[in-house]
């Protein structure tokens, strides 16, 4: 059976206004979220429009480009392929398996003759020294898993709470379209996917030893979707589990974690200040599928889980996220994008007054105008209490952007 490639339009319509622009696209999120796909219908799109246009691809991920394995490789490979004096539109899937990659991006960006697109698995791929040498010279595209809408169109479906539930159970992750709808074969492929992540990126990449402690890092993380979170907490934790690991080796390996896009971290912030606390910070899973893959969904977990929804929403639309702190109590997050703030509660069902009093009470004591929502698994007509609008997740998922 042929896989089905799907058009991902939100992502090419940012992307698209760069085809012919110096600066290097480069396109970044947690592997097999689509980040290929996308590369593939950028060249696709790009030879349509110029039938004559030399395009030469490179992806990492394939044996026969094994011998490229650093930036002299790749400007030789590039240099027998192409004619230097003749426009070329280059796409590398993986740029971050080309050891010094960016010294070979920064020369044939300085030649003229190159449109240049890549993907890459790992955040830091433009940090500290890349991005110095990079500096002006690209711009950034963060890909995530489907969302709501995008999951539906993918497969076919229609907004319903059997679908909704399916997405929450088994995410987003693209390649589900192409598998037969069982829960078992849907769950193998999604740890696959986390071995792939975690042994191959986190575990080879940054020579971690103690691989049993990773995995339950990670099983806590994925239970405590949604709580603060410190290292000394997690370091008590595993205490008590006869592990002992000292609270740096816990910070090392959360950010290891959030170097391959697998989990995000949440920093609280000063609603009506600028305040931004250094500790107390939450963590969300890139794709609830990927956490599902490692901890089973159960009903007893449909707060946190519908927390991680939101929150993956609001990262797909771009928006910056953090916990919002008013006063004493606190707000699930404060979405900024564009000058714009909005603040939202999540909750599973508003079942009575005292539910009803902490959802809606803890936005009332923000000071400000700015749209504040509280969304919930209710079935109800859009309604609004003192300004505040309510609505279902489903709604909130299909129209929020």
């Amino acid at each position: 059976m042929l896989n089905t490639v799907k058009y991902r339009p939100y992502y090419f319509s940012k992307i698209e206004p760069f085809i012919n622009d110096r600066l290097i696209k480069i396109l970044v999120g947690q592997r097999r979220v689509g980040k290929s796909y996308i590369l593939k219908q950028l060249s696709q799109e790009i030879s349509s429009r110029y039938p004559d246009a030399k395009i030469l691809f490179i992806d990492k991920e394939k044996y026969e480009f094994d011998f490229i394995k650093d930036y002299n490789d790749l400007i030789v490979y590039i240099q027998e392929k192409v004619n230097l004096q003749v426009k070329t539109y280059l796409f590398i899937d993986e740029v971050q398996e080309i050891e010094n990659y960016e010294l070979a991006l920064r020369s044939l960006q300085s030649d003229g003759n190159f449109d240049i697109y890549c993907t890459g698995s790992n955040a830091k791929l433009l940090s500290g020294e890349l991005a110095t040498a990079l500096a002006g010279r690209y711009i950034q595209f963060r890909i995530h898993s489907l969302s709501y809408k995008e999951f539906l169109d993918f497969h076919k479906l229609s907004a319903s709470n059997q679908t909704l539930y399916d997405y929450i159970k088994y995410g987003g992750m693209p390649h589900l379209v192409n598998l037969r709808k069982n829960e078992d074969v849907y769950y193998e492929y999604l740890k696959n996917i986390y071995d792939s992540i975690i042994l191959r990126d986190v575990v080879a990449r940054y020579n971690i030893r103690n691989v049993n402690f990773l995995h339950n890092l990670i099983e806590f993380l994925a239970d405590n979707v949604g709580s603060i979170v410190s290292a000394k907490k997690i370091s008590d934790y595993l205490k008590s589990q006869q592990i002992n690991i000292i609270p740096q080796t816990v910070l090392d390996y959360l950010v290891y974690l959030e170097s391959v896009f697998y989990i995000e971290r949440v920093k609280r912030k000063e609603i009506g200040g600028k305040k931004i606390f250094e500790v107390g910070d939450k963590f969300y899973f890139e794709d609830l599928g990927m956490r599902h893959a490692i901890i089973p969904f159960q009903q007893k977990d449909i707060n946190k889980v519908l927390e991680n929804l939101v929150y993956h929403h609001l990262r797909t639309h771009g928006y910056r996220v953090f916990v919002g702190k008013v006063g004493d109590s606190e707000v699930d997050f404060i979405a900024e994008k564009q000058g714009k703030t909005t603040y939202i509660q999540v909750a599973y069902i508003i079942v009575d007054e005292k539910t009803h009093e902490r959802e809606f009470g803890n936005l009332l004591k923000i000071p400000d105008n700015n749209p504040k929502y509280v969304v919930s698994m209710d079935e109800f007509a859009e309604n609004t209490f003192k300004g505040i609008f309510h609505w279902s997740i489903m709604k909130f998922l299909l129209e929020f952007e």
